[in-house]
């Protein structure tokens, strides 16, 4: 009866092959390594490697003092209001937020004129159909933030 032959490869150390990378990095990436070591230089003549290896080796009271400081109730109120604020910003369309820019930009354009708007201009440009747009707007904003105000 036949014999089986045993086929066992050559066993490689996984790590052979990183050593060879790290062996011919510095040929391959002479440049960016450079770059890497201006930027490490430029970090330790600030002081912000001391300070990063600072803040490492004291991490647990850095910790400690910050859970102190976000567990105050003017931290807790901060965040919640910005998260507000930004689903605020988060509810404007860009294009709104666009209009709102040029119309910044056209009305300073407009107070720096040499002779402002006499009152009659005023009066139909508030009571055009853009400006009551925008006043009702502004009025239901102002009454839906009065009824808040009074619960």
């Amino acid at each position: 009866m036949a014999q089986p032959i045993l086929l066992e490869p050559p066993r490689r150390d996984p790590r052979e092959a990183l050593y060879e990378r790290l062996e011919t990095a510095p040929r391959e990436h002479a440049e960016a390594l450079l770059d890497v070591y201006d930027i490490l230089q430029d970090l330790h003549e600030r002081g912000l490697l001391e300070m990063a290896k600072g803040a490492l080796g004291s991490s647990e009271e850095l910790l400690q003092i910050l859970v102190k400081v976000a567990n105050t109730p003017e931290m807790i109120r901060g965040i919640r209001n910005m998260i507000i604020l930004a689903k605020i910003a988060n509810s404007f369309e860009p294009e709104l937020l666009e209009g709102l820019e040029q119309g910044v930009q056209e009305g300073l354009a407009e107070a720096r004129k040499s002779k402002p708007a006499g009152l009659w201009e005023l009066a139909k440009k508030l009571l055009s159909q853009e400006s009551r747009r925008l006043l009702v707007a502004t009025a239901s904003i102002l009454q839906a933030v009065g009824k808040s105000l009074a619960k």
